[in-house]
């Protein structure tokens, strides 16, 4: 395991993790507590598309106790990729240095945040990218159908798009602000797995390095997910799209 040297960081090393939510009442307090008690900081920005299940006003609640919590409501379900814009556009206005994205269940490891950060700020990459498919990385609490689905997935990515990066549809990563200023924010077409796709995709292109950390990704507990059969669709045909229109 890679050892964060806390000695590098500097008061202007901005660094801000991007949440969104749709009902997660019951993970939202856990996860920003947990980011809070790492001894690296991280300001957090919540941005919640209009949960019924009262998730924002548990956050509001929280920023009673941190003053690195923000929270952005947005008034109805938009898909995952435009909660992600609205949050890049947010951490570009307020200076931000580094911008985290991260997902509210636990799927990804709060504790592997300094190790992203690291891969960026220490390191020289541009991106780093949270992998199951690397070395050392690996999924916890998938039925083995739907982790050979996933990993064929990326090998399918890969195949059509040839970009260097073992697992395509990751969503936990690491941007240096660099990156967000240099890619169309408006003009991503996505909003599910096609949007991890699409933003790796056009990195790349625009000749930035990404990083892959090994994670262990864990199943969430609690909640519900929120993948679906047209999320899955999207992501298989999107990746043509992205291949004949994005030349």
């Amino acid at each position: 395991m890679t050892t964060f040297n806390h000695k590098n960081v500097t008061k202007l090393d901005n660094k801000l993790v991007i949440i969104p939510t749709y009902n997660e009442k019951e993970n939202i307090e856990k996860i920003v507590r947990k980011v809070f008690s790492l001894p690296v900081t991280f300001d957090i920005l919540i941005v919640d598309d209009g949960s019924p299940d009262g998730t924002a006003q548990i956050v509001r609640e929280l920023q009673k106790e941190y003053s690195g919590l923000y929270l952005e409501e947005r008034s109805g379900k938009a898909g995952l990729g435009t909660a992600y814009i609205h949050g890049f556009k947010y951490a570009l206005r307020k200076g931000y240095d580094y911008i985290f994205e991260m997902d509210a269940d636990f799927s990804h490891n709060p504790e592997d945040l300094p190790r992203l950060y690291e891969a960026v700020h220490d390191k020289g990459y541009d991106f780093s990218i949270g992998s199951r498919y690397v070395k050392g990385g690996r999924v916890s609490n998938w039925p083995l159908g739907r982790i050979l689905m996933s990993y064929f997935a990326s090998v399918y990515v890969r195949m059509i798009l040839w970009i260097p990066v073992r697992d395509t549809t990751a969503g936990f990563k690491c941007y240096s602000r660099r990156v967000l200023e240099a890619i169309a924010l408006d003009q991503i077409r996505f909003v599910g797995y096609a949007f991890q796709i699409e933003m790796k995709y056009r990195a790349i292109r625009a000749g930035f390095r990404a990083s892959e950390v090994p994670i262990t990704f864990i199943d969430r507990k609690e909640g519900t997910s929120k993948m679906s059969s047209h999320i899955f669709r999207e992501a298989l045909l999107g990746v043509w799209q992205m291949r004949f229109q994005m030349r």
